[in-house]
């Protein structure tokens, strides 16, 4: 059922963004932390806007290689409650990572072949999101998911047009948007409205 699929909104960065959150209520939004993003937010950005959120909505930092020092602190501070790393991390990363915080984390894996869903259905992280890249927005052949064996984020070229047929064909415990919600680089509140209400409804 599309009811139990969780949404989630990437790339928030502004307090207007925050109010639409706040109003559709995702239960992800996710802050991106790498300062090649146009999307980059500072740590003090994400600390004001952590304050306005609803606190029904899970508040996610996005990083690519980033020192896991700033990230646990990012954590264990309650600026962020998810962490999602996107870049080339691995096990040592990860184990290092869990010594420093009980924060959640969802690795980021690009598919491109079965042994990317080998890879993604062994790393020992708590959740797994599949992707076709650093935020391209193009879908990845969807295809490979049948051989994944745990529950997943589906994010890359994820809209409002193919999100139902997502759902219905590959069942991802979340849903992951970005560009998909956006009109001129900046989060569109009636894309937002149209894309959750596919989801859930």
């Amino acid at each position: 059922m599309s009811t139990l699929t969780k949404v989630k909104i990437c790339g928030l960065s502004r307090e207007c963004d925050i109010e639409y959150a706040n109003r559709l209520k995702p239960d992800y939004i996710g802050y991106v932390f790498w300062q090649r993003s146009r999307r980059y937010v500072t740590r003090e950005q994400t600390e004001a806007l952590t304050r306005r959120l609803d606190g029904a909505i899970t508040p996610v930092g996005v990083f690519v290689d980033e020192e896991p020092e700033l990230v646990s602190r990012l954590a264990n501070d309650g600026t962020i409650k998810l962490i999602q790393l996107h870049g080339h991390e691995n096990e040592e990363y990860l184990r290092e990572l869990k010594s420093m915080t009980d924060a959640p984390i969802i690795k980021a894996f690009k598919i491109r072949g079965d042994e990317d869903i080998e890879k993604a259905n062994t790393f020992p992280s708590d959740y797994i999101l599949l992707d076709n890249g650093y935020g391209t927005g193009q879908t990845f052949d969807w295809s490979f998911v049948r051989g994944i064996k745990r529950p997943f984020f589906l994010a890359g070229g994820v809209n409002a047009d193919n999100v139902r047929n997502a759902i219905d064909k590959l069942s991802p415990y979340a849903v992951d948007i970005s560009s998909g919600v956006e009109t001129d680089g900046h989060k569109d509140f009636d894309k937002m409205l149209h894309f959750i209400n596919k989801v859930r409804y």
